[in-house]
């Protein structure tokens, strides 16, 4: 199976109301008024976030990446800032008993070309050991700099599942943010795209009108079985997984031991 399996759902009961295109515009325009003071406030919250405040951690501690032990500092290249995100991992798990979560913002982060546009440098950062995260990339087929934190203290190791961004003078090395839970939702486009549609997440703690589709429970869609349905058991793997070549259907996850 080389593409995500899909159920095709049943008829849903909820449907929005129809009305001409000049009612639609008219409730369209006023919607519009809260997305653009959502659009500003989120302006005014980066703002403050560009005038928090810093704190020096240590850039000579060392991570183990494709290329063996280097420093920290150096995952920043030639530039001065650096944006990581920190997977968490499950020790002697097959690949499918890896996290689903933290799969889900790596997939979208597959590619980062505009973070380096920018002047951004980017790599993920994980407590498993490198002997088993290694074969993990090369199976799911991240191209993007990997390294294996373990043992290495908090910021730089220890902040799993989330988002962490450090500036650079010189050798010195500065945690400037850090944002975990939904705050990591930036990184995954998928969400605000299916925000935008009528029956947006399918998750049980939306905000939807009466009669509609009771969704599910959270995350349900981040872990599918063969046959596209959504389960936490031995059956299901992290949804990009299905897309892998040679990806065959399992029955446990496998899961040994975990770092967060």
């Amino acid at each position: 199976m080389t593409t995500t399996p899909t159920r095709r759902a049943a008829t849903r009961p909820g449907r929005p109301p129809v009305v001409d295109l000049a009612t639609w515009q008219a409730e369209r325009d006023a919607l519009l008024l809260r997305e653009k003071a959502h659009t500003h406030e989120g302006d005014a919250i980066a703002a403050a976030r560009r005038r928090l405040p810093m704190v020096e951690v240590d850039g000579s501690v060392e991570v183990v990446g494709a290329d063996g032990p280097v420093p920290f500092v150096s995952l920043f290249g030639d530039r001065d800032e650096l944006l990581v995100y920190q997977h968490m991992w499950h020790d002697g798990a097959p690949h499918q008993g890896q996290c689903e979560g933290c799969t889900v913002t790596a997939w979208h982060l597959k590619d980062v070309v505009y973070l380096r546009a920018r002047g951004v440098s980017f790599a993920v950062l994980t407590e498993g050991a490198w002997d088993e995260v290694e074969p993990y990339l090369a199976f799911m087929g991240y191209t993007e700099p990997w390294y294996s934190v373990r043992g290495v203290p908090d910021p730089v190791g220890e902040r799993m599942g989330s988002i962490t961004c450090f500036l650079r003078d010189g050798d010195r090395v500065f945690l400037t943010y850090s944002t975990t839970g939904r705050g990591v939702e930036p990184a995954s486009g998928a969400f605000a795209l299916l925000d935008m549609t009528p029956y947006g997440r399918g998750e049980e703690w939306q905000d939807t009108p009466d009669g509609w589709p009771e969704g599910q429970g959270a995350c349900w869609y981040w872990r599918l079985d063969g046959d596209g349905a959504g389960t936490w058991g031995g059956t299901g793997r992290p949804a990009p997984q299905w897309t892998r070549p040679g990806v065959t259907r399992e029955t446990t996850l496998g899961r040994q031991g975990h770092h967060h």
